[in-house]
């Protein structure tokens, strides 16, 4: 005859007091490890591949080009500073155009003002104005290829940001040259 086995089935024949006594040491490991584990310093791990500085190419008048890879995706993009900075954040905008392999002339204005919700301005380059769609401190060209042209064409270009409780429209002007 066979002895009775521990597993599969034979589990049922150990008493209470033993399957208890069998966690102990792994509840007295817990007990001790989270205390430590809680204490020891956090680390940010830095992945060096997945993303690098952004590397300026160069400064052509108003407009600086530069490179940024993040996640194995290149991106080149320029962009030129307002004129001035907002009374409100204290600083000023920054127009950008990017270029990256999932898409062309990705045009924003972002770090100025905080755009009333749900407002869309428009930049105004020469005669021509441009439709930009906004997000709290972001505004974003409906049509970046034609906002491209634009800049291309044009020597400055213009964005007014919209009154909102009790402050005056902001006017702040972008170098295109």
């Amino acid at each position: 005859m066979t002895p009775p086995r521990l597993s599969a089935g034979g589990a049922g024949r150990i008493c209470a007091a033993m399957r208890a006594r069998s966690f102990l040491p792994a509840l007295v490991f817990v007990a001790l490890a989270l205390p430590a584990a809680a204490a020891a310093p956090h680390h940010k791990v830095e992945h060096v591949a997945a993303s690098s500085a952004p590397k300026e190419l160069g400064r052509f008048d108003a407009w600086i080009a530069a490179t940024h890879t993040a996640a194995g995706q290149t991106m080149c993009y320029a962009f030129s500073r307002a004129g001035s900075d907002d009374p409100v954040t204290g600083s000023g905008p920054i127009l950008t155009v990017t270029d990256r392999s999932t898409g062309r002339d990705e045009v924003a204005v972002s770090g100025g003002p905080l755009f009333p919700k749900g407002t869309e301005v428009t930049l105004q380059v020469g005669s021509t104005g441009l439709d930009f769609c906004t997000s709290g401190h972001g505004a974003f060209a409906r049509d970046g290829k034609a906002a491209a042209v634009a800049f291309e064409r044009g020597a400055t270009a213009t964005l007014t940001v919209p009154a909102e409780k009790g402050r005056k429209p902001t006017t702040f002007s972008f170098g295109l040259k």
